[in-house]
């Protein structure tokens, strides 16, 4: 009888457990839904936008003249800036851990030689599960706070002045962004995407284009084909009133979109992590719930047949009597 009690207050347990995990599912189904169409709705123009700031990059090259500081690459890379973005709360499966193992696998391979460190990196943390870069040993130059809301992207401006500022004062040589770029729903993908300088030609196998939408051909194969093609015209280019004040109002907007896209994917991603995560919490309780069921039915059988038997057996008895 005592097993059955137990069974009876665990089964109870993981029902309610599922009851929260399955509420749980639909808030972040609700979220990502949000988030999926604010994603969808930008992805394109960031796209396009950053061919522009690439194009732009090419044209600097090409005239062999640097059209603005954004666009100069550094001939030593000694510092560099790594924005990461993480979610700040848990429950969302491999989300956070999957992003960070992809900043740490960055800073191995790229800043490191023979155990000697090449390349100083500092973090720019958005997001609470970020900080566990702290107790790595990693060094944070700045946490911002991370909105709740699908919409706000507040932090989108106080993140960019400060990756530019800092780029221009010389104080980065380059500056990362890491976030992991919305696929579908069952799938997310952690990135590391070169903001500054500008650079199509970087060799870097962790950089690209930031959200490839199927929708539009603007791939880096595209655009160094596209340069090939068109290089006489690009040199041919004008500027007015001057190169530096078009790159001036043009290149820190281009960057903004960057990261206010980088949020927005990395927004969508964690609702559609911390949904599969959930429905797979629930899937197990239901699962665990059918066996205990079986094993409550199985011990209450149990039990049903020991009375039976000590009723037969004392019935024999008294007949025997």
């Amino acid at each position: 009888m005592a097993k059955t009690k137990e069974i009876q207050r665990r089964l109870k347990s993981i029902n309610n457990i599922q009851k929260i995990t399955k509420a749980m599912e639909m808030v972040a189904a609700a979220k990502m839904r949000r988030a999926v169409e604010a994603v969808v709705r930008t992805r394109t123009y960031a796209n396009l936008s950053w061919e522009i700031a690439l194009n732009l990059s090419t044209i600097s090259q090409a005239k062999q003249e640097p059209l603005h500081p954004l666009l100069v690459l550094r001939s030593e890379v000694k510092r560099v800036a790594v924005i990461v973005i993480s979610s700040n709360r848990g429950l969302c499966g491999g989300f956070n851990a999957n992003l960070l193992s992809k900043v740490k696998q960055s800073v191995k391979k790229y800043h490191f030689q023979n155990d000697e460190l090449l390349i100083l990196p500092e973090f720019i943390l958005v997001g609470r599960k970020a900080r566990s870069l702290v107790n790595l040993g990693y060094k944070v130059a700045a946490d911002f706070t991370k909105s709740e809301l699908t919409d706000d992207m507040s932090v989108t401006e106080s993140l960019a002045e400060l990756a530019i500022t800092d780029f221009l004062n010389g104080h980065y040589d380059k500056v990362l962004v890491a976030y992991t770029d919305f696929i579908n729903p069952m799938k997310q993908t952690p990135r590391i995407k070169q903001l500054l300088p500008i650079d199509m030609d970087s060799k870097d196998d962790y950089l690209g284009l930031a959200s490839r939408d199927p929708r539009i051909g603007v791939t880096k194969n595209f655009l160094q084909q596209e340069r090939k093609e068109h290089l006489h015209n690009i040199q041919d280019s004008l500027f007015e009133p001057s190169p530096y004040e078009v790159m001036d109002a043009i290149l820190p907007k281009l960057i903004r979109v960057q990261l206010r896209q980088a949020l927005l994917e990395a927004n969508a991603s964690e609702h559609s992590a911390r949904m599969a995560a959930m429905r797979q919490a629930s899937d197990a309780a239901r699962d665990m719930a059918d066996e205990l069921k079986l094993s409550f039915n199985k011990a209450r059988q149990a039990s049903i047949t020991a009375e039976i038997a000590e009723i037969s057996a004392g019935a024999s008895a008294l007949i025997a009597n």
